[in-house]
């Protein structure tokens, strides 16, 4: 929401300034080492040539998580506007959160998930010495990353982006599945499910 006084626009962009650093932080596992395989396939360049080049795969990596950003913040913004009228979609906000984590959770586990984390774990980095190269490498990286992670961004989501421990309990999980592959995936998988339906129990018994 943006503050009192302020535009849409501006609560928009006070959106951007806090998704932007919080992806950093949680994605930086699964890029430095796409990025350091990037630097060892770079044919023939210079140490700067290189880092540039390098560089040019970061921002078409982030960019695509940019923009991920600027497509969800009207959802979010459109569901708060919508619980600001309807009183009682608040009401409805739990389990709403404990379903999204649940479905989440599925995915996680599901062959797809593995198929996925797989790809993303072993990604052919094709070096180039063009910029525009360099880029569009960067935004193959970013795509095929949202693509794996998108249950555990759904998760993080739903249960709110704001929540420290909810952006700690995500990070740990993408550093530990692209470690550990899909074994970790599916754990992290059945405790989203547990957590999921832990929640809805105790909803249902208040």
């Amino acid at each position: 929401m943006p503050l009192c006084g302020g535009t849409w626009a501006d609560g928009g962009l006070s959106f951007m300034a806090m998704w932007t650093p919080m992806m950093t932080a949680m994605m930086l596992p699964a890029l430095v080492p796409a990025l350091r395989r990037y630097a060892r396939v770079v044919p023939r360049p210079g140490p700067l040539r290189r880092a540039r080049l390098v560089a040019l795969v970061a921002a078409g990596y982030w960019a695509v998580w940019v923009a991920l950003g600027v497509a969800v913040y009207p959802v979010g913004a459109a569901l708060t506007v919508a619980r600001m009228r309807q009183p009682w979609l608040a009401h409805a906000l739990l389990p709403a959160t404990a379903i999204a984590l649940l479905l989440a959770g599925l995915v996680q586990c599901s062959a797809w998930k593995a198929h996925a984390l797989a790809c993303c774990r072993v990604a052919c980095v094709r070096g180039a010495s063009r910029a525009s190269d360099a880029w569009r490498e960067g935004v193959r990286l970013g795509l095929r990353c949202v693509h794996c992670c998108a249950a555990l961004t759904a998760a993080l989501l739903a249960w709110g982006m704001m929540d420290p421990r909810a952006m700690v309990a995500v990070t740990v999980a993408i550093t530990l599945e692209r470690w550990l592959g899909p074994r970790a995936a599916r754990a992290i998988g059945v405790a989203m499910v547990a957590a999921g339906m832990f929640t809805i129990a105790r909803r249902a018994g208040a």
